[in-house]
Order: C-alpha cells, then sequence, then structure tokens
C-alpha cells in the first residue's frame, strides 16, 4: 500500500506578510504599507441589499503572517458594532484559508472603556470583545492607547501589544515647548498613571522638573461632576493628557480649571479623536490653545474647522509599521515602546 508522506509549509510561505486593511481605515493602511516596503493585499468586501456583506482575501493566504489593519471607531458609514462583526469575519476567513498567524491591528479597540464593574449587573465588555477574537482564532491583537492596559491584557488570553502615542506626544512636545515651564495634568485621577509616566518621560527629554497636577471627576449615568483641581500650573504650560476625546467636556471643564488657577497656555494631547456630535460645540470656545490628537481614527471635517490651527495631528503609522516589522520577525518591541518608531 502506498502511502503519501506530510510535509510542513515551505518556509518562505511562512515568513511570507500579508497586509490588510479594511473599510475607511484602507487609507490608513496605505501609510503603513509604504512604510513597511510592502503593499496592502487585495481582498473583496461586498455589501448585500439588506446590510449584510462578505469579505475575502483575493490572494492566497495559506501559511502566511497576516495582519489586518481596521480601526474601530463608529462613524456615519458604520457602527464600533458594525466594524467588528466585519473585523471577526474577515479573521475567520483568513484562519479558514490556511493563513499560518492573524495579528489584529486596530489602532482604536471599540467597547474597551467598560472594563470594570462599577454599579450591580454591569457588562464587562472589554472581555466580551476579546472572547470573540479568541472564538475566531485571533492570535494577536495589537491597539494603542487602550483605556485601561492592565484591563486590557488581562481580559485576552490570546498574545496582545499595547502600543502608545507617548514618545510620538513628547517630541512634539519638546520641539515645541521652548524653555516654558510645564506642568502635565491628568484629567481624572483614572489617568493618573498615564499622565505621570508622560511626566516623567518630558522631565528626561527636557532635563528640567515638570509639575503635575490632576482633576477630579465622577462620572454617573452619562453625569459628570467633580470641581477639585490640586497641583501647580501657575505660569506653566499645562499639557492635558489622556488616552481619547468623545465628547469633549473633560478636556474643555480641566482646561477650564487649569486657566483659573494661573496656567500661562493650555495644551491637551490625547490619542483617539473619537469626537462625538458635540465635540465641536464643547470645544471650539475651550481655552485651549493647542489640541494635539494622532490619526488612529479618520478626523472629521467639522472638528478640523472647529479647532482651526489650534489642531495638530500625528501619525502613528510609522509606530505600527515598526511593530507589524518586528512582530513579523519574532523582534522584541521593549525598545520601541520606549523610544517610538
Amino acid at each position: 500500500m502506498m502511502t503519501m508522506a506530510l510535509t510542513e509549509p515551505p518556509r518562505e510561505a511562512e515568513s511570507s506578510l500579508a497586509l490588510f486593511a479594511l473599510g475607511a481605515s484602507i487609507s490608513f493602511g496605505e501609510d503603513v504599507a509604504q512604510l513597511l516596503g510592502a503593499e496592502l493585499a487585495p481582498l473583496e468586501d461586498r455589501e448585500f441589499e439588506d446590510g449584510e456583506y462578505k469579505i475575502r482575501p483575493l490572494e492566497n493566504v495559506r501559511g502566511r503572517d497576516c495582519y489586518v489593519v481596521f480601526t474601530l471607531n463608529g462613524d456615519d458609514v458604520a457602527s464600533s458594532a458594525d466594524k467588528l462583526c466585519k473585523l471577526l469575519f474577515f479573521v475567520g476567513a483568513l484562519k479558514d484559508a490556511g493563513a499560518h498567524r492573524v495579528t489584529a491591528v486596530t489602532p482604536y479597540l471599540c467597547f474597551a472603556r467598560k472594563d470594570r464593574r462599577t454599579k450591580p449587573r454591569d457588562p464587562v465588555t472589554t472581555r466580551y470583545v476579546a472572547q470573540l477574537f479568541e472564538a475566531l482564532g485571533t492570535d494577536r491583537v495589537v491597539c494603542v492607547d487602550v483605556h485601561n492596559i492592565a484591563a486590557f491584557q488581562n481580559a485576552f488570553r490570546c498574545e496582545t501589544v499595547h502600543l502608545d502615542a507617548q514618545a510620538l506626544f513628547a517630541r512634539h512636545v519638546v520641539a515645541n515647548i521652548g524653555d516654558k515651564p510645564v506642568a502635565v495634568v491628568s484629567p481624572d485621577l483614572g489617568g493618573e498613571k498615564r499622565a505621570e509616566l508622560f511626566r516623567l518621560r518630558l522631565e528626561r527629554m527636557l532635563k528640567r522638573p515638570v509639575a503635575k497636577a490632576f482633576m477630579d471627576k465622577y462620572r454617573s449615568e452619562g453625569h459628570v461632576v467633580g470641581d477639585i483641581f490640586a497641583g501647580d500650573v501657575k505660569d506653566r504650560t499645562a499639557i492635558i493628557i489622556d488616552d481619547l476625546i468623545a465628547g469633549g467636556g473633560t478636556v474643555a471643564r480641566t482646561a477650564a480649571a487649569c486657566r483659573a488657577n494661573g496656567a500661562a497656555r493650555v495644551w491637551v494631547a490625547a490619542t483617539h479623536g473619537v469626537f462625538s456630535e458635540k465635540a465641536a460645540s464643547a470645544l471650539k470656545n475651550a481655552p485651549i490653545d493647542r489640541l494635539i490628537i494622532t490619526d488612529t481614527t479618520p478626523l472629521q471635517p467639522s472638528m478640523a474647522a472647529a479647532l482651526g490651527d489650534r489642531l495638530m495631528v500625528v501619525s502613528v503609522a510609522g509606530l505600527l509599521a515598526e511593530a507589524i516589522r518586528r512582530l513579523h520577525a519574532n523582534g522584541s518591541i521593549t525598545q520601541l515602546l520606549e523610544d517610538g518608531p
């Protein structure tokens, strides 16, 4: 009786990188691809009349190392839930097609703000999202500045890579701050750790002391309260650091508190400019001299118009491209987290 030997996939196939980008992230994905010296792999993304869709790769992915770039913020075209489903379905299609490894690259991860129970019977949505990724066989999830890094890492059983924009923000600040005294401000106690890490980074780069401050905030059923402000911002450039801006009310009230406590200038650095419909009115007249965001989510024209030349956009495409390059080579990203791309 004749037997056929089973052979392993060719090594060159396993080492072949395939980079995909979905929906509104195609333009951003092209930037990442260019920095990688690659091209986006082709795919079919077809919508049916009832709003359902199918999505599949249009080239062979068997044995390949696949990366899918898709930021999961809701917009006028699709909700966060719609985008999450599309990403999950495509991950499943890649695994079914024999991909050796699939990494979901989500610059902005949706549903990550509800990461613990604060009231009886609250959902822990971050964990549910993690279970969906795991159920489809996702090998790795890469995110930028999730709301709570500890909750993110604990929710997933597959590999997670958490990147942050602090090095990019710090470079921008150092290049533009001059010799003015500086203070780093957290808009709430939950973000104090993030603010302290940024403050220490600035101290190292500026080679001079950087003060700190924080604002009290408590949110319940959509209402934000808390008027306590502590710290030294008098005659300083106060830099409010946060992971995202949605409605704009938190940074607007923190900026006003900084001014009331004598800040000479107020800058805001927030990774994700999610910007809900009311954000433009909340931020248009806020006492903010500069608002720095990244391109993890596409910028809405209304927000660009409302903020004018106060708005600065720092790209994270280089950060993600370098992370993908190192992950594909099974290298370390520890130094990337410290120094940025």
